[in-house]
């Protein structure tokens, strides 16, 4: 006999049986506005140090306080939340993250700008953190990498078409207007995410671990350490890859490069996608190895725009389902817990940028453009022995 007295909060909750496809393009695209929005300024800078009457190092600063907002807020807001439903979380964040940018778009002060930035890299922290987790929970079990392939397209794109866009756009109706347009496209997303993507709840009290006991749980070390050796490896020749290809001389122009790294890793997520929830860890080898050949070919036939472009397209064939690869491996092991484990990668990623600009920086100074394929073999390499440390708790065959 049933007791009807119990309440819709008490029972669990219907386990999704179809893939909520629109749902997660909507996500995709937030994730295509968070990286675009991110990046804008590196397509603008003298446009917007015209616009603010300001040094283009300056407007340098508005990515790095964009990443300082993700750094500091992401790990600590995730964790405070946790119990939370997600999509009202999701619908703040984004809310906060489209005003942000929107005081970006008609800021007349540096210091004003600055701290819109800030802002909105906090919110994109956030949204980050939990898309891993809420694409899992509105998608069924056995299709949880796939889903998380999915609204990882929006990352590669961002870099690949959403910078030269508003590059594109700001050099023909002004530096503001693609900052507000893309404000307006985010408004967008937020409408429709409020119509059409469902609800999930958030991390029952029970199974909330301290925070300091979720980075102990067996393999989140592991996976945080792939992170940090990939994510540096990769961006320190990618922030600097304009000197690397005046050093090489092969004629091949910085955005002929760039966009062809980011078709490919777009194709690289594809291929996640379709394999992740099958061959996981076969997957990651495979992913970091080619990743390394890339940097080898890079590194020894640079002076060949054929050879070059062909390390383009490897480097994002395997570097672009990374962030889907880490992420799912980082809530597999997390269990329960994995809106705070997912927190960490936007973390980590962001601290790689930073790390990046630095160690880019001084090896340029040191050694010249060469070095840079030097460094992505090395750190790639590192890489590719942790996954092999941690195939057992961290990699298992099937996550």
């Amino acid at each position: 006999m049933t007791d009807d007295s119990t309440t819709l909060v008490d029972r669990p909750a219907a386990v999704p049986q179809r893939m909520p496809w629109l749902s997660l393009i909507l996500l995709t695209a937030m994730g295509f506005v968070l990286v675009t929005m991110e990046t804008m300024p590196a397509g603008l800078l003298s446009a917007i140090a015209g616009g603010l009457r300001t040094s283009e190092s300056t407007v340098g600063l508005l990515i790095s306080a964009y990443a300082l907002g993700t750094i500091v807020v992401t790990v600590p807001a995730i964790a405070l939340t946790r119990g939370m439903r997600r999509k009202p979380l999701l619908l703040a964040a984004i809310t906060a993250l489209v005003l942000a940018n929107a005081v970006t778009a008609v800021s007349g002060a540096v210091a004003l700008s600055l701290a819109s930035r800030v802002v909105a890299g906090a919110a994109s922290g956030i949204i980050w953190g939990m898309f891993a987790a809420y694409a899992r929970k509105v998608s069924p079990p056995g299709r949880a990498g796939l889903s998380l392939a999915v609204v990882s397209v929006g990352a590669p794109l961002g870099f690949a078409f959403g910078t030269p866009l508003g590059s594109a756009l700001g050099s023909v109706f002004g530096w503001r207007w693609s900052f507000g347009g893309l404000s307006a496209i985010g408004l967008i997303v937020l409408v429709l995410i409020v119509l059409v993507v469902p609800d999930a709840e958030g991390q029952p009290a029970e199974t909330r671990l301290p925070l300091q006991r979720v980075v102990r749980i067996p393999g989140i070390a592991v996976v945080l350490a792939v992170i940090a050796a990939w994510m540096l490896a990769h961006n320190t020749i990618y922030t600097y890859i304009e000197p690397f290809l005046r050093a090489a001389g092969n004629g091949i122009r910085v955005d002929v490069m760039l966009l062809v790294y980011g078709v490919a890793s777009v194709a690289g997520v594809a291929i996640t996608g379709a394999v992740i929830d099958r061959h996981p860890r076969l997957l990651l080898h495979g992913s970091v190895a080619v990743f390394i050949v890339a940097a080898v070919v890079l590194l020894t036939a640079s002076s060949s725009p054929a050879a070059v472009l062909a390390a383009a397209v490897l480097w994002g064939l395997g570097f672009g389902g990374s962030s889907t690869q880490l992420q799912t491996a980082l809530t597999a092991a997390a269990g329960e817990n994995a809106d705070v484990a997912s927190a960490f990668l936007p973390v980590a990623f962001n601290v790689a940028i930073f790390a990046a600009g630095i160690l880019g920086g001084l090896l340029l100074q040191g050694f010249g453009g060469f070095v840079l394929p030097v460094t992505m073999v090395t750190l790639g390499v590192v890489a590719f022995v942790l996954t092999i440390v941690g195939r057992r708790s961290a990699f298992p065959a099937h996550w």
